[in-house]
């Protein structure tokens, strides 16, 4: 619930800042010739919350009263280079491969009570999104936008072997396809264009391995019926 709040309140100081945006008066705008440009590049730093939509067994979860949660969201960084194709005047086809690296933290609970040792999730991916952007109209040096399309994953530090010294009994799939959709604001500054972008994103598939951990670790497998990913990135995209 608390991370839901967190999400509704990020998207409402982003719609305020679109509706001001268009509250401004006329000013001098600065040069966008980099924009009008059928193709041009750039490179984007971002942070990432990485999350799990994890759908509880139910069957097992009647016998045995296991509960799974993702209860910690850690902050993860995203590293990308932009390639924007300008089809049309109001909208991009944008292509961003790079680098995203994030945990997750898994409990379970019976009732409220933890029964086990955090399973702490690392993911390092390779990331290709394709996006289709579609632009608002500019005011002065402000051009809100809104994105969506999507991308493939490959998380290089998944499909771990099982190690029997140790309680691991998570472990998750290498590819993986999301889709994402986002808003934003361009911002022309006098040498080059700062957008800033808001952006969730949505895995496709079950990522969870089904090959059974050591016995006495089954019972937490058997527990999630479904585990989806779910990443949510702030983005500083410079071009």
């Amino acid at each position: 619930m608390k991370r839901k709040k967190i999400y509704i309140a990020l998207s409402f100081i982003f719609l305020l800042i679109h509706i001001s945006s268009f509250g401004q008066k006329q000013k001098p705008k600065n040069e966008s010739w980099y924009d009008e440009k059928l193709l041009h590049f750039g490179f984007s730093l971002g942070f990432n919350t990485m999350d799990f939509n994890i759908t509880p067994s139910q069957k097992y979860l009647a016998s045995d009263s296991l509960y799974p949660e993702v209860s910690i969201l850690n902050p993860g960084i995203n590293i990308q280079i932009v390639t924007n194709l300008r089809p049309a005047k109001y909208l991009d086809i944008r292509f961003l491969p790079g680098v995203s690296f994030g945990q997750r933290v898994v409990r379970y609970y019976k009732g409220k009570v933890l029964v086990n040792d955090e399973q702490r999730l690392e993911s390092s991916f390779l990331e290709f999104p394709l996006l289709l952007k579609y632009k608002g109209e500019r005011l002065n040096n402000v051009r809100p936008y809104v994105i969506g399309g999507f991308n493939y994953r490959y998380d290089l530090a998944g499909k771990k072997e099982y190690d029997d010294d140790k309680p691991i009994y998570l472990r998750l799939k290498r590819p993986d396809l999301y889709y994402e959709v986002g808003t934003g604001l361009d911002f022309y500054l006098t040498y080059f264009k700062l957008s800033v972008e808001l952006k969730m994103s949505n895995g496709i598939g079950d990522v969870l391995v089904r090959e059974p951990p050591a016995q006495q670790y089954v019972k937490y497998l058997n527990a999630i019926d479904k585990m989806k990913s779910q990443i949510w990135v702030l983005a500083f995209h410079f071009e």
